[in-house]
């Protein structure tokens, strides 16, 4: 509750400031996220609080380094350690020159009686500051290995996790948190556990001599780490929280900005004159961002001054206390002289450790969430226990028939399901086509079948084998989708095709079963036209790129499916793009190619599935009607309307093409 209310704070405070500035309450969607639930347990953070997640913070940083660079961690951790003990020793020896200089022999004698504790304090700060560079330089070694250590976990998260998640939008949140600022904070929280440890190192050298010195100016220093502490982890806060409540907001944005700059939509946005209506949503994002953030820097600069000004009477305390010891003869002048370095010394070392141990809390919340997110999508990576695997079968290289029954399936934050009870059978050679009209799961079942998605009861069985006893990977080896939304695949038109399992060059001539493909799509007449062939690379945003129009691409997605080979192929809309023409030579050419092999088509244009060997009909997740054409026909039911539907649109339109 308390983040909800910050929120709306933050946006009522927008007033005035210009037009645009009025459209900050019209943004209820951003300011009342579910991430807000962390907001009571994050503001009651404290610097005992801190002290205790700090050691678990640094653990964790330690040991991604460890997994990164073994030598750079021990380099690093070893040198700085080293250098905090020449601290100590420069500090002490500090004593022996000022107790040298202020004693009561004429004044060459007190230099020269100086000299020897002079040149043990230049050894021990020379030996530091070489310390100190290695150090340096061990850490900045090991932070590109941490960053591809986090970047690779993310990725071969994401790449791995049941497709469901992605249409999660509470995990796409937490993929932004994770991305754009988690991934980030991985080096820089290993950087700040190192810089934790030399501000403690230095902290402690100063500490351990004023302890010497006298035991009384140990708690005079220390006293001075609260109020910068409680200011430090105050704004951490504060910061932590901002970032949290602008999640959607950055995730919004990223989206926005896509739509402006990306080549692909320039076309739309100019023809449906979309440029004012997303630079104004753009802008109220932006204005709503900036508020909270300005908000932000006004809180944190309050509690900034506050600490600093604690800090100021604590400093104060501490020199006066020295004083007072110094008039009552409880140390020497050259003691006092020393404590005053030591005591300089320590408030530098005090205030990088409070730096530290600000920024390390800081990114070790992001660093939590990156985290966290990893954890979370690792558990929703499909698991396929190898024994039962091995208990039940083998998934076969090729199959007699594919039996789906009575499968159930519900997006993530659906109120309905997408599928009911859906069951029907692929014989091995057949032609299968599912039709229906928009949105009776014709896609979804396709994806179930194909092991991208698992259903929420009922199953799919290769001959006996249930998909649920198989890793994903083994089924998606034995089919080839050809699909109504394909990437474009920023590559050369050889890899468009072959997708890694060909040769990524030429060399003593091209793949026979990648150019028997191309032929088979059509693809061949494509590639044809391109300046370099198969070798051509397909974006022009890069030097010497070339682009395709639409029908391009869809035969160039038919080359890859054709070059699968794979016993299952599924058609999912595959002449979207493509002219009359065209389309009637594809479905020539995918009868051709499945010769032998199983074809499952979801298409709207019923003229392309009459001669399937069977059809299923789907309506709201159900199979109401089953047959051939001839059966479907006949029985008069909701194929039959859709068939004649689409034939009547046909007949009217050829007197009139014929006139024109």
């Amino acid at each position: 509750m308390g983040g909800r209310r910050r929120s709306s704070r933050w946006t009522r405070r927008r007033g005035g400031g210009g037009r645009r500035e009025k459209a900050g309450p019209e943004l209820p969607e951003l300011t009342a996220h579910r991430w807000h639930e962390k907001d009571r347990e994050l503001a009651e953070t404290g610097l005992g609080t801190v002290a205790r997640r700090l050691p678990a913070v640094i653990a964790q940083a330690a040991g991604l380094a460890w997994r990164a660079s073994r030598v750079d961690t021990i380099a690093t951790i070893s040198l700085n350690l080293v250098a905090g003990i020449f601290t100590a020793f420069w500090l002490l020896a500090t004593t022996g020159v000022l107790a040298a200089l202020f004693s009561a022999a004429p004044t060459p004698s007190r230099v020269r009686d100086a000299l020897p504790s002079l040149a043990l304090v230049a050894g021990a700060v020379a030996l530091r500051a070489a310390l100190q560079a290695a150090a340096g330089w061990s850490q900045s070694r090991l932070d590109p290995q941490v960053q591809r250590l986090a970047e690779l976990r993310l990725y071969e998260a994401t790449t791995a996790v049941h497709l469901a998640a992605l249409d999660d939008s509470d995990f796409l949140d937490e993929l932004q948190r994770a991305q754009v600022r988690g991934m980030m904070s991985a080096p820089r929280v290993v950087q700040q556990a190192v810089d934790v440890l030399t501000g403690l190192v230095g902290m402690v050298a100063a500490a351990g001599t004023l302890g010497v010195l006298h035991p009384l100016l140990l708690p005079l220093l220390l006293l001075t780490a609260v109020p910068e502490g409680w200011a430090a982890v105050r704004s951490a806060r504060m910061r932590y929280l901002t970032m949290l409540s602008l999640v959607e907001v950055a995730r919004r944005k990223w989206i926005l900005s896509d739509l402006m700059v990306e080549r692909k939509h320039a076309a739309e946005v100019r023809s449906f004159t979309m440029r004012k209506f997303l630079l104004d949503q753009y802008d109220r994002s932006a204005a709503h961002q900036r508020s909270v953030e300005l908000d932000l820097a006004r809180r944190q600069t309050i509690a900034r001054v506050t600490g600093d000004m604690l800090k100021g009477v604590a400093t104060a305390l501490v020199y006066i206390t020295l004083g007072v010891m110094l008039w009552k003869g409880a140390v020497p002048l050259a003691v006092a002289g020393t404590a005053v370095l030591a005591i300089r010394s320590g408030q530098s070392s005090l205030a990088n450790l409070v730096f530290a141990v600000n920024q390390c809390y800081e990114e070790g919340l992001y660093f939590g969430d990156y985290l966290g997110f990893c954890d979370a999508a690792e558990k929703r990576i499909p698991r396929r226990a190898l024994a039962a695997a091995q208990e039940r079968g083998r998934l076969p290289d090729d199959f007699a028939r594919i039996r789906v029954r009575d499968v159930v399936f519900t997006y993530p934050g659906a109120d309905t399901p997408s599928l009911h009870g859906v069951s029907l059978d692929l014989r091995k050679g057949e032609v299968v086509a599912l039709v229906g009209e928009n949105g009776s799961g014709k896609t979804t079942l396709a994806k179930i079948m194909a092991g991208l998605y698992d259903p929420d009861a009922g199953e799919v069985r290769w001959d006996d084998v249930p998909l649920s006893a198989v890793p994903p990977q083994d089924v998606w080896e034995r089919i080839a989708v050809i699909a109504q939304e394909y990437t474009h695949w920023p590559m050369t038109a050889r890899q468009n095709i072959t997708m890694g399992r060909g040769a990524d060059h030429a060399g003593d001539g091209e793949d026979p079963a990648m150019l028997a493909a191309a032929r088979a799509s059509g693809a061949d007449e494509v590639v044809a036209e391109l300046a370099r062939g198969y070798g051509t690379l397909l974006d022009r945003r890069f030097k010497g790129g070339a682009d395709l129009s639409g029908g391009q691409w869809q035969r160039l997605a038919v080359a890859r499916g054709f070059f699968r080979d794979a016993p299952l192929l599924i058609c999912d809309e595959p002449t979207a793009a493509l002219d009359a023409r065209a389309e009637h030579q594809l479905f020539e050419r995918i009868r051709t190619h499945a010769d032998g092999r199983t074809v499952l088509l979801i298409t709207h244009r019923l003229a392309s599935v009459r001669y399937a060997d069977r059809i299923y009909v789907l309506e709201r997740g159900e199979v109401i009607e089953e047959g051939d054409h001839a059966a479907l026909m006949a029985r008069g039911g909701l194929y039959a309307d859709l068939y004649s539907l689409q034939a009547a649109a046909y007949a009217a339109e050829g007197p009139q093409a014929a006139a024109g």
